[in-house]
């Protein structure tokens, strides 16, 4: 098959487009709340989850989203709370993927659709379509082309990610995967995902910016771009839409009231940062590492705040008092 070159042009639109994100991009690099307030970009995370999720129509509210990745109990379909759980578990591992690997993409797809898809992590082996009704509006490549095209799309990422700004390239490759269609079920998830991971390759702010939110807001726009770019046969329509929806993200990200950080929130970073993911630690562990003399101190000034913002877990949390308690971040 002749070497694929994603079509699409830059427009003026775009290069402001470009020009704003950047800078508002820089200003938020210096933005104390969502850098220092681990409370602001857990909230962000799941905005993103329950966003995206809600595109593709999981019933959970943005409450029941938090309630799940938080372990608590919740009313739903079983479909949806495994959903929820696999996103969660999928953008834990936005900063260890590589965004030019079709082998981690295989992996995180395997991880959004765990339990809930037959060929999860593997490409499709059967004939897909857009359906409006019972009307087909687009007939997916045939799964035969599948690897190659996957192929060729990654073969051009690479080649062009240090020529093509990665506002531009990420927002092309998003829509040439929905283009491609290589799973069977999980392609948006995938595709908004993988959008991010490429923008954190740019800039590491974009862990928790919820782009997915924005694109939520504006779902019609998002399905008619795609289809105008099918019809036109290129991604300039599209493109031009993504970066409106992450240049509004930065807007909303920067209109946050810039308080100033607290002894609570200094505290609660100290103890993040001496906890490793999934890796429970004793409270007198944790005052070791934090060289902290008193409990009472470990208690009321660390982990009690923490615990009730979300950021940290109890090993045994119906017995908070145990003897036998440990903590992690996960």
């Amino acid at each position: 098959m002749e070497k694929y070159v994603p079509p699409f042009e830059i427009t003026p639109e775009m290069l402001k487009r470009v020009a704003d994100i950047s800078e508002k991009v820089t200003k938020l690099d210096n933005f104390s709340n969502l850098n220092k307030r681990p409370y602001l970009r857990k909230q962000s995370k799941i905005n993103s989850i329950h966003s995206s999720l809600a595109i593709e129509n999981n019933k959970l509210t943005r409450n029941q989203v938090r309630d799940v990745i938080d372990g608590k109990m919740v009313l739903g379909s079983q479909k949806d709370i495994q959903e929820v759980k696999n996103a969660y578990n999928a953008y834990e591992m936005i900063n260890v993927v590589n965004p030019y690997s079709i082998k981690d993409l295989k992996k995180i797809h395997g991880v959004i659709t765990y339990l809930t898809v037959l060929e999860s992590g593997e490409f499709r082996k059967g004939n897909e379509g857009v359906f409006d009704g019972k009307k087909c509006i687009f007939m997916c490549p045939p799964p035969e082309i599948v690897p190659d095209l996957m192929n060729q799309l990654f073969d051009w990422l690479k080649e062009n990610k240090n020529k093509v700004h990665p506002l531009i390239l990420s927002s092309v490759f998003h829509y040439e995967f929905v283009f491609i269609h290589p799973f069977s079920d999980g392609n948006g998830r995938t595709a908004r995902l993988w959008q991010n991971i490429l923008l954190y390759n740019w800039k590491e702010i974009f862990e928790y910016l919820p782009i997915e939110s924005q694109i939520h807001k504006y779902q019609s726009g998002y399905y008619k771009a795609i289809a105008n770019c099918n019809n036109k046969g290129n991604s300039t329509e599209f493109i031009e839409f993504m970066l409106k929806m992450i240049d509004e993200t930065l807007d909303n990200a920067l209109n946050i009231p810039d308080i100033p950080i607290n002894q609570e929130t200094i505290n609660i970073n100290k103890l993040l940062d001496i906890l490793e993911k999934n890796v429970p630690l004793s409270a007198n562990e944790i005052m070791q590492k934090l060289n902290i003399k008193s409990k009472n101190t470990l208690r009321n000034q660390y982990l009690h705040p923490a615990i009730k913002q979300g950021l940290i877990k109890l090993t045994i949390p119906d017995k908070p008092n145990s003897s036998k308690q440990m903590y992690y971040k996960d």
